[in-house]
């Protein structure tokens, strides 16, 4: 459950407006930072970090801008897009559980537990989204967004141990600006329109609709999935049937979207300012699980089907529902086809005074999503086990949070607030398992082995404070805490399981977890500034990530609360940087150092050979490194500019008896217990995800061309180390490193008018795991010896979340 406290606004002085509307510009709601094409030298950039506008240079936090314009260049309009301009976040798409596996330095949350919320939090306008399904939500019409790394509790609450993902959706502007794009992707064939029209509809009110569909008639990913057989015992007559289940016969994810929003800002000038934003989301997938590649075996081909070879490549395997069965499971379609679908809606308003010494904002939101897909959970067209699955989850939030900030002309002032969130989530699951049905069960449960279902109401209070000393007037010491308290109530129930499974999974006992948390979470930071363009800053910080409930676990007969029930995520640790701007504003350096210790991280383990999920708390972990960014706007060639990063991260486990991967022997480090069952010692194993050294480096020109038209051009590189997409140190889990190059070409006509573009991405079509787990069904003797002559040990297969492949996109735009 996503009780989530927050400090989440973007306050702009409501007396800062345009004299002529009283509608505030786009960009001085949450200023982005500017490209400089044609004039050369740096322009600032302006954050929000600390819930204040605030030169980059002069804020003591680490973070990374991407402008509105980085944005449009190269249609980042997801989470997983975003990503590829950020070297050490990194997000793996997954099918079930909470959707997602996002990480930042190393630091991230397993997808397998719906339950658990991601580390990054992924804030949208002020408002949490913790759910690992907000990769799901096309963002359009960005202003910005903020990648923030490190713990961020003071101003975002719990829920951000490793960082947050801010992003900004843009205002009405003060004059009337229409804008239309039409785009098509060569490689999964979509097409995309997009249209946003902005202006003022009277001198107090503006408005802003943005509107994006797209529909692909192919896909990123190949489908190689072979005709099979599934067969079911009927474990009332004791007949084996089978049903014929066709490999799906096109490509994946082949993807129907449409994103809208409408913004209202009512500005009368008298130093009130009132916005509401709603906007809405849908979008449908042919397979739910359609960049899950079978990409690591020990003997080259899939344990459960040596038909298909394991390699890293950009195929799937996957089969139709078998046509005798389609439409029998819950919420499988009656044409037996795979699918996931998403739909989300949300309203904002947020009211903003600014009285002579304070600001005052209040912000309330709700949000709501449903998602529901159906899966050939096999992964690989075997014909055993775990076959047809369908799921439908049900999540929404309402948050209340105000808030007050001092702007005295005095040496001290202070920022107060409080926040309040009610969340719920329902889940049901059903899944076929183990080739069995039975005819006496009633028609929606016949095929299945299990249905489960699982909700968690949750309810949050905070209270948080920051006082800020001007010690001198180069010298600020800033320390704030932050106080939780949250209650989560769930429950975890089958209420049917196959006769024949009776001893594996429990019918009708629930699982109860009635939780209280409570926490206080400080922070301190000392920043001084020698001159304009020199920052320097250190600051302690600590964060809390909330416990919960795996709301997507099983009920075995081993069932007890404590393996669905975890505690929740701590991390404190200090951070020292330096933020300057150098050969007169041409060149900007910054530099940071951190070490970070995070204790009962939340960590997520699939059992590939029992099918059931036990969510652990590692004992310890801690990352520490150092980071570079750079960026070079020389005035001797106008319109140029260089960009890069060399970050160093070293993520490891501190302290954490786990639970072994599927299949680990004696001799690969399976030789001690983890409650009761097979468990390694992982104390100074890396993270899931954690590359020592990633980095980026990128140049982007624009010049003049002819009266009226400009040419640009940009190429931008990734560069990541090794690293093990298992949280486990699964040694089949590795991704080698890799250098991936984006780029983009540009005409603008007419005064910019008329645009016309082509965008590259992943142009080395560089394979990237984001995120594994082992192979349903694979590995045997978990805890044996692998030379045992009898029993022996054999390793887990790998599935891999894999990141898209090369896309090239054309892309033609008009203002009018």
């Amino acid at each position: 459950m996503a009780g989530v406290v927050i400090s989440t606004f973007a306050f702009t002085p409501a007396n800062a407006q345009d004299t002529a509307t009283g509608v505030r510009p786009a960009s001085q709601a949450a200023p982005a930072p500017q490209d400089h094409a044609i004039e050369g030298g740096l322009g600032d950039i302006v954050v929000t970090a600390r819930r204040r506008a605030e030169s980059l240079q002069d804020v003591p936090v680490a973070v990374t801008a991407i402008t509105a314009e980085q944005l449009q260049k190269y249609d980042m309009t997801s989470l997983e897009k975003i990503s590829t301009q950020t070297p050490q976040f990194t997000i793996g798409r997954s099918s079930n559980g909470s959707g997602a596996q996002l990480t930042l330095r190393g630091i991230g949350s397993s997808s397998t537990s719906i339950g658990i919320e991601q580390s990054v939090a992924v804030v949208v306008d002020g408002v949490y989204y913790g759910q690992g399904r907000v990769i799901n939500e096309g963002f359009l019409d960005l202003d910005g967004v903020e990648v923030l790394k490190g713990p961020q509790s003071l101003f975002f609450g719990k829920n951000a141990t490793a960082g947050v993902i801010s992003l900004r959706t843009a205002n009405p502007t003060s004059t009337p600006e229409f804008k239309a794009k039409m785009g098509y992707e060569f490689r999964s064939k979509e097409l995309v329109g997009e249209f946003v029209g902005s202006g003022p509809i009277t001198d107090t009110l503006g408005v802003r609709v943005a509107l994006r569909a797209s529909n692909m008639f192919g896909g990123y990913f190949k489908n190689g999935g072979i005709d099979k057989t599934y067969n079911t015992f009927d474990v009332a007559t004791g007949v084996t049937t089978p049903h014929f289940a066709p490999a799906y016969d096109g490509d994946n994810p082949g993807s129907q979207e449409l994103l809208g929003r409408v913004t209202l800002v009512y500005d009368p000038g008298n130093d009130f300012k009132f916005t509401v934003k709603a906007n809405g989301s849908r979008s449908k997938v042919n397979n739910n699980s359609w960049n899950y590649v079978p990409y690591g075996c020990a003997n080259g081909t899939y344990s459960t089907n040596p038909a298909i070879a394991c390699k890293k490549d950009f195929t799937v395997y996957q089969n139709y529902f078998p046509e005798d069965l389609a439409g029998a499971n819950p919420w499988s379609r009656d044409d037996g086809a795979l699918y996931n679908k998403y739909s989300s809606w949300a309203v904002t308003g947020t009211a903003e005074y600014a009285f002579k010494d304070v600001d005052v904002t209040w912000v309330n939101n709700y949000n709501r999503n449903v998602n529901q897909w159906a899966c050939d959970c096999t992964f690989v067209s075997s014909d055993i086990a775990a076959a047809p699955s369908t799921e439908r989850s049900i999540y929404h939030a309402f948050s209340s949070e105000l808030r007050a900030q001092t702007k005295l002309d005095g040496p001290v002032n202070l920022l107060a607030g409080a926040y309040y969130q009610k969340t719920r989530r329902f889940h049901q699951q059903t899944g076929s398992f183990g080739n069995i049905e039975d005819s006496t069960a009633p028609e929606q449960y016949r095929y299945l082995g299990y249905y489960k279902r699982s909700a968690t109401d949750g309810e949050t209070l905070s209270a948080y404070g920051q006082a800020t000393w001007k010690i001198l007037p180069v010298l600020e010491a800033t320390a704030g805490v932050r106080y939780i308290h949250e209650t989560k109530d769930s429950y975890l129930t089958q209420p049917y399981v196959n006769a024949a499974l009776q001893g594996l999974f429990l019918e009708n006992t629930p699982i109860p977890g009635n939780q209280t948390f409570n926490n206080w979470s400080p922070e301190a930071t000392l920043s001084w500034k020698p001159t304009d363009d020199v920052t320097v800053y250190g600051a302690y910080k600590t964060a809390y990530k909330s416990g919960g409930f795996s709301n997507s676990g099983f009920v075995s007969a081993t069932t007890v609360p404590s393996d669905v029930a975890f505690r929740p995520e701590k991390a404190r640790g200090f951070e020292v940087g330096i933020k300057s701007k150098v050969l007169d504003n041409q060149l900007r350096l910054n530099f940071d150092v951190y070490s970070y210790k995070y204790v009962d991280l939340q960590v997520d383990f699939f059992n590939a050979q029992t099918f059931a999920f036990v969510t652990t708390n590692a004992g310890s972990a801690r990352t520490k490194g150092a980071e570079l960014e750079f960026e070079f706007a020389p005035y001797a060639v106008p319109g140029l500019n260089l960009h890069g990063s060399i970050n160093y991260n070293k993520a490891r486990y501190g302290a954490y008896i786990a639970p072994c991967y599927g299949g680990q022997s004696i001799e690969q480090g399976c030789n001690t217990t983890f409650q009761g069952a097979p468990g390694q010692d992982l104390s100074g194993a890396p993270t899931a995800v954690a590359p020592k050294w990633t980095g980026s480096l990128g140049v982007g020109y624009e010049t003049e061309v002819g009266q009226g038209t400009v040419f640009g051009a940009t190429l931008d590189s990734r560069y990541s180390s090794s690293y093990l997409a298992s949280s486990f140190a699964h040694p089949l889990s590795g991704q080698a490193k890799y250098l991936t190059l984006d780029g983009t070409l540009r005409l603008k006509f007419n005064d910019e008018r008329f645009e016309i573009a082509l965008i590259g991405k992943n142009l080395t079509n560089q394979f990237i795991v984001g995120g594994s787990v082992d192979g349903p069904n694979t590995g045997a003797n978990t805890g044996a010896s692998q030379n045992a002559a009898t029993g022996a040990a054999v390793i887990s297969d790998e599935i891999g979340f894999v990141n898209l492949p090369r896309t090239v996109q054309i892309q033609a735009s008009v203002r009018f």
